[in-house]
């Protein structure tokens, strides 16, 4: 092959790799600078919920800390699946982030086979918080204790109803692990499904359910208020803000500790290794943060920031959980 030929033949692949060294010289560079704008940090349920909670609890410290505005937005339907999904599609660029919930990436992906993505289709970054599990009676109900509503369930099979926010919520698979540890069915209690857990606290203290587990952060003004009781929590150890509830292990259902809802922090599959370091660092400033401490214990959230890898196997865990317990239960579809 001839000199001039050789440079002919080169002179396009020399281009060509030149163009991708630039380009990827920019992202580098782009993702050195982040952030230099504002970021959207995508809460997949409705306002006034865990996520959402779990957003702006965060975005007040993060905006000061990262230099930018972290402006929350909810982005709600089908068990958290369209805003999860919306980040999940979103550019690896670091503006566009997940406020990740046991739900939407857990419960919703082990059991649904239609769910439009895997549990760890996404860039891990960090938890936020944990949302223990209560489960509570009406003020004036003769089940005083843990113990008594189980009585009850036991010398009225089928009788005694429960609310959720639908089958294979965290509200619907609490109750299901408690009966399956004191080996009693599934029909042993009824669950009555409500569209959201708003409307499974109103039925009880309607009177239309007689008992409810859901995640403490959305029934601590009713507990405060003593408008309901709390019977037991799914913590290893007692709430240090409801020294008065009992733990699941003191009562003899061990397993609701696995049952635990959770806040974390996701990126976009591919996003850049610098995006995510940044995030860690001002993690490490979040998590000593009065604000956002003073924020978790008046909602009885549990801090738990924790190390990208660290947050994988825990979403692992979950994931792997509830496959097991919607396969026994007959609740994968």
């Amino acid at each position: 092959m001839s000199n001039n030929l050789k440079r002919n033949f080169l002179k396009p692949a020399l281009l060509s790799i030149g163009a991708c060294i630039a380009v990827l010289g920019t992202g580098v560079s782009h993702a050195q600078n982040y952030p230099n704008k504002a970021i959207t940090l995508v809460a997949p349920y409705a306002v006034g919920g865990d996520s959402d909670f779990s957003g702006r609890n965060l975005s007040v410290v993060a905006t000061k800390l990262i230099g930018q505005p972290v402006i929350v937005t909810n982005i709600i339907g089908a068990s958290g699946t369209i805003g999860s999904q919306r980040v999940r599609t979103a550019a690896p660029d670091g503006y566009t982030l997940l406020v990740s919930r046991g739900g939407s990436q857990a419960i919703v992906p082990a059991l649904d086979s239609k769910t439009p993505y895997k549990w760890n289709d996404f860039t891990f970054i960090s938890l936020l918080d944990l949302n223990p599990v209560v489960c509570i009676v009406k003020n004036d109900s003769p089940y005083k204790t843990f113990p008594d509503l189980i009585n009850g369930i036991k010398a009225n099979p089928g009788k005694l109803n429960y609310a959720t926010a639908g089958p294979g919520t965290t509200q619907h698979l609490a109750v299901e692990v408690i009966l399956s540890q004191l080996n009693m069915p599934s029909t042993a209690a009824v669950m009555i499904p409500y569209k959201g857990g708003g409307e499974a606290t109103t039925a009880l203290l309607g009177g239309q359910v007689q008992f409810i587990c859901n995640n403490l952060t959305t029934l601590v003004g009713q507990i405060k208020g003593s408008a309901v009781r709390a019977l037991v929590t799914s913590t290893p150890e007692r709430l240090k803000d409801f020294p008065d509830i009992p733990t699941a292990r003191e009562m003899g259902v061990s397993n609701l500790e696995k049952v635990m809802g959770w806040s974390g922090l996701y990126g976009p599959p591919g996003l850049p290794a610098e995006v995510v370091a940044k995030w860690q660092a001002v993690l490490k400033q979040v998590a000593v943060d009065p604000a956002w401490i003073r924020g978790n214990d008046t909602v009885g959230a549990i801090p738990a920031i924790r190390s990208p890898q660290d947050t994988e196997s825990f979403a692992k865990d979950q994931f792997e959980l509830y496959t097991k317990l919607g396969t026994q239960l007959n609740l994968k579809k």
